[in-house]
């Protein structure tokens, strides 16, 4: 078992310390790339069949080229296998490989880096702030899972300023869009909601699993209605159904509302003993 991370690259596994892409390898200069994280539960990887789909989804449009799907399993396994018991995240990513220092993407092949670290799902309620940079459900990016993620860096140290650990977007409309690493369910009157893929959202692995397994409807909410939210709860693939305790300062009380208890218990029931759902 390791302390730090266990890392395969281009197909094969390389000390952590020697852990390294070229310098002109187009993830680094311009962000050209996507990525997965999936939880690893009992010593495998969860849900493995919606992440890679998703990973195939989110490359397409950006023309990367992505290595079967019995290549990235293999290389999962052995990352997990050599971590150890206490492997709890993955992380796969694949950016454009070596091209110019520019927006052109070169020829050659891409880079493919698949990851095992520590950790388990956050547990217990937490604080969100929302921040006045929108989303763009219109950006030719949308709904894709890239690594350009500055724009959540620093949307997420204005909410770690704050003592939040998550900060909300809205998109252009001025509808509640989702997170920097989340979606989010919301309850209203009584009614669970969360923003449609529509509102420009990511289409979130366990997002999707809570919409097949609870009562919950897909609508654009306003950012004000906020405000007024009964609860909430953040959902992820390294939080699954985490409880909303603030929102901007406000609390919602009781935390955990009955809307997120429920679709707590419902996950749990629907996959608490299913490895790829």
């Amino acid at each position: 078992m390791t302390s730090g991370a266990v890392v395969w690259i281009n197909g094969r596994l390389v000390d952590e310390a020697e852990a390294s892409v070229p310098y002109n390898d187009h993830g680094l200069l311009v962000g050209d790339g996507v990525f997965e994280t999936l939880k690893v539960v009992q010593g495998s990887a969860f849900a493995v069949t919606r992440h890679l789909a998703r990973l195939r989804r989110s490359s397409s449009p950006l023309d990367l080229d992505v290595p079967d799907d019995s290549v990235l399993v293999a290389a999962m396994t052995a990352v997990i296998d050599a971590f150890g018991p206490a492997a709890g995240r993955i992380r796969i990513t694949v950016t454009g490989g070596v091209g110019p220092l520019g927006s052109s993407r070169g020829d050659r092949p891409s880079t493919v880096i698949v990851a095992a670290a520590g950790g388990r799902p956050e547990e217990g309620p937490t604080d969100v702030i929302t921040v006045p940079w929108p989303r763009n459900e219109r950006s030719a990016v949308t709904g894709l899972k890239t690594i350009s993620y500055a724009e959540n860096v620093v949307a997420l140290a204005r909410a770690e300023r704050q003592g939040a650990s998550e900060a909300i977007f809205a998109n252009t409309r001025g509808d509640v869009c989702e997170g920097t690493g989340s979606n989010i369910f919301i309850g209203l009157g009584g009614r669970l909601v969360t923003p449609p893929l529509s509102a420009g959202c990511l289409a979130g692995v366990t997002r999707e699993l809570l919409i097949e397994a609870t009562d919950v409807t897909e609508v654009d909410v306003a950012m004000s209605a906020l405000s007024s939210a009964d609860e909430a709860f953040l959902s992820s693939s390294t939080r699954d159904v985490q409880p909303i305790r603030s929102i901007d300062g406000r609390p919602l009380t009781p935390c955990p509302g009955p809307l997120t208890a429920a679709a707590a218990e419902a996950f749990t029931a629907a996959y608490g003993d299913v490895l790829d759902p």
